[in-house]
């Protein structure tokens, strides 16, 4: 069993803490982190095992170097963090805009700027975007920009990192996610009957693609929906 650390930004909660939770279960050394220092610290203690927490805002990248600088020897790399946000182009908010797309591009790229040079030989990085990068809604217009923008990303990160493996996950809605398990029943079944597989996605099934895209050597440039077939509908 590999021995060197398995990064997950954005593990305080949701999917990238559920990731975070079986690395750590399988015995490796798990760096989790959040936007506060309090909450990452919890997290790793809930979590368990060899985990630590190291808190910082991906929003303020000036000051990610400086909180990541302890980490050493990266296997694998996951960046799930994300805020929800809704911007409309009619009522825009400027402000809201400036800082998804400052987290989820700048950020990310910052955290990769600083660890790529400690990732080990057979390291791998796995980029969070969303569905709405393929079905916007309104009040999508940041985020569905933003997850257009990480497909970009991960395809010139590809050829700068190599042999580094580079690849994205775009999940759909998870129906066990803290973020969707108390939804109306309605919304829920109207959902359910728009999903091929006749459900919603869960976490576990989450996790077990996104340890696939890391710990497959073949996989590489890939964006992923986990949807349960939702894009064919």
């Amino acid at each position: 069993m590999a021995n060197d650390t398995v990064v997950v930004v954005g593990a305080t909660q949701g999917l990238g803490r559920e990731l975070a939770q079986a690395y750590a279960h399988d015995g490796r050394e798990v760096v989790v982190t959040g936007r506060e220092q309090s909450r990452a610290d919890r997290a790793a203690g809930e979590i368990g095992g060899r985990t630590r927490g190291i808190g910082f805002d991906l929003a303020q990248p000036h000051a990610i170097a400086d909180r990541l600088a302890e980490v050493d020897a990266v296997q694998y790399l996951v960046l799930a963090a994300i805020e929800r946000d809704v911007n409309k182009v009619s009522e825009y908010d400027v402000d809201a805009a400036l800082r998804l797309v400052t987290l989820k591009l700048v950020g990310y790229t910052e955290v990769i700027h600083t660890l790529s040079p400690r990732m080990v030989d057979d390291s791998a990085i796995l980029i969070f975007g969303g569905l709405a990068r393929d079905r916007p809604y309104p009040g999508s217009t940041t985020v569905t920009t933003v997850n257009g923008g990480v497909t970009g990303l991960v395809r010139t990160l590809v050829v700068e990192l190599a042999p580094t493996r580079v690849n994205c996950l775009h999940p759909a809605i998870v129906g066990d996610s803290p973020q969707w398990v108390d939804m109306p029943e309605e919304r829920r079944d109207a959902l359910v009957q728009r999903t091929p597989i006749g459900r919603l996605v869960t976490m576990a099934e989450v996790v077990d693609a996104s340890r696939f895209l890391l710990e497959n050597r073949a996989l590489n440039g890939i964006n992923l929906p986990v949807d349960g077939g939702w894009l064919c509908m």
